[in-house]
């Protein structure tokens, strides 16, 4: 009888992206930056797919100087066309794609009551409408081959209400993000394509340290962290790393339509 433990490779070898071509939208910065750096020093090539090219060349140079092979392409991920595009580049240029990480993403502050109809759509064209599509036009490839990993960013707001800041249009997007995954991941299981999603807790980005500056966020950091954080801190893009490199590895082959919180202990309470 076939011993699967004896006939394994290593378990650290399963871990490694060798040969793995990877995209990130929302690349140029923040948790796609983190997201782009961790699964290129797992051995994948890598394409960062941002609005901002200028920055997400940025982070090409940083890659190429760790020698890992990058690209960076421009792309609004709530167009489809730009979608398509952003994926045919990557084919030109390697062939194929095995690994995409939806990142891209907003948050806009806002009472339920009197939140313009405006964020709402905004928020919702990147976050769940723009995922999707990229979720669709990245599956065409994968399931062709038979082979993909999507991982999403969804957020520990899909799981809990935030306090003392609103943020309902966020919140119920990446609720949505989660069931999203799900869906996919079980259509798209039988074909080779697992879709999992990553939701982190308050992490120190320029995002969230922007929204903290504005007048009514200067006192929320407290709450956040010290009230309501068990690990009382906030994560840093380097907490998530870890996450993003176990989905897209062969390590997870058998993990689908999941969603992994890195929240500090902060979903416990």
């Amino acid at each position: 009888m076939d011993d699967p433990v004896l006939q394994a490779k290593p378990i650290l070898d399963r871990f490694m992206l060798d040969g793995k071509i990877a995209l990130v939208t929302g690349g140029a910065q923040g948790i796609g930056r983190g997201f782009a750096h961790a699964l290129g020093d797992a051995g994948a090539a890598v394409a960062l797919v941002d609005l901002d090219r200028n920055k997400a060349l940025q982070v090409v140079g940083e890659l190429k100087r760790k020698n890992i092979d990058a690209i960076a392409v421009r792309a609004d991920i709530t167009r489809r066309d730009e979608i398509k595009d952003a994926i045919r580049a990557i084919l030109d240029e390697w062939g194929e794609l095995t690994i995409a990480v939806n990142n891209a993403g907003l948050c806009i502050w806002g009472d339920a009551e009197t939140l313009p109809m405006e964020d709402w759509d905004k928020t919702f064209n990147l976050n769940l409408r723009g995922l999707f599509m990229c979720s669709q036009e990245e599956a065409k490839v994968m399931l062709e081959s038979g082979y993909g990993k999507i991982i999403n960013t969804a957020s520990m707001s899909a799981h809990i209400v935030n306090t003392p800041q609103h943020q309902a249009a966020y919140n119920a997007s990446k609720a949505g993000v989660i069931h999203l995954t799900r869906s996919m991941a079980i259509e798209w299981a039988k074909r080779g394509v697992r879709v999992n999603s990553i939701s982190p807790g308050y992490t120190r980005t320029k995002l969230v340290i922007d929204l903290l500056q504005k007048p009514e966020g200067k006192s929320f950091e407290p709450i956040w962290v010290d009230e309501r954080t068990p690990m009382s801190r906030m994560a840093e893009v380097t907490d998530l790393q870890g996450a993003v490199v176990f989905l897209a590895s062969p390590a997870s082959d058998f993990i689908t339509g999941q969603d992994i919180i890195i929240d500090g202990g902060y979903c416990c309470w």
